[in-house]
């Protein structure tokens, strides 16, 4: 007769992963309320903006320490800056918004998450996407020209999320 022993499985999950998903997936809410309300009225609440900056700013204290809290917000400024300027200079060059303020303050909130660094790969892929559904609805029959307004709120939240992830999974490597 033989006795048969049995044991609890139980499953250790990191803390550290927890962190993330959570962090992560709270930023994928966010995501998805940007593209979403942008999509439906054109704009990105300052409400929203706060809330990813708040987000991530949260996450900075959590996994770099207050320090780097401070100069993830200093980059922040510099990038909304930056990009307020450039949306300025566009406007008195050709008299029509090309990008709008929600978008200026989504790019500094976003870059907390990925920092001045990783504002290149947000909008490489935001830039990609957008052109890639601009050459959908174009292929579709909608006539697409210059004027043509397409909200770029969910392609930069696309891109927020992707770059995001990726720099988090670089790291793991």
């Amino acid at each position: 007769m033989s006795t048969r022993h049995t044991y609890p499985v139980t499953m250790h999950i990191d803390r550290e992963v927890l962190y993330f998903i959570g962090s992560y997936g709270t930023l994928c809410v966010l995501g998805c309320a940007v593209a979403l309300i942008d999509l439906r009225h054109g704009i990105i609440p300052n409400w929203l903006n706060l809330a990813i900056a708040a987000l991530g700013l949260a996450n900075v204290v959590v996994t770099e320490g207050t320090t780097a809290a401070f100069t993830a917000m200093a980059s922040a400024v510099l990038v909304g800056a930056v990009f307020w300027l450039l949306q300025r200079l566009y406007f008195a060059l050709r008299h029509v918004d090309g990008l709008g303020l929600g978008d200026v303050k989504f790019l500094a909130a976003a870059t907390i998450w990925v920092g001045a660094t990783g504002i290149p790969t947000l909008l490489l892929i935001a830039a990609l996407a957008a052109l890639a559904v601009a050459g959908s609805l174009q292929l579709a029959g909608h006539e697409m020209k210059r004027q043509t307004s397409i909200p770029f709120g969910p392609f930069l939240a696309l891109g927020l999320l992707l770059t995001s992830a990726l720099q988090s999974w670089l790291a793991l490597i």
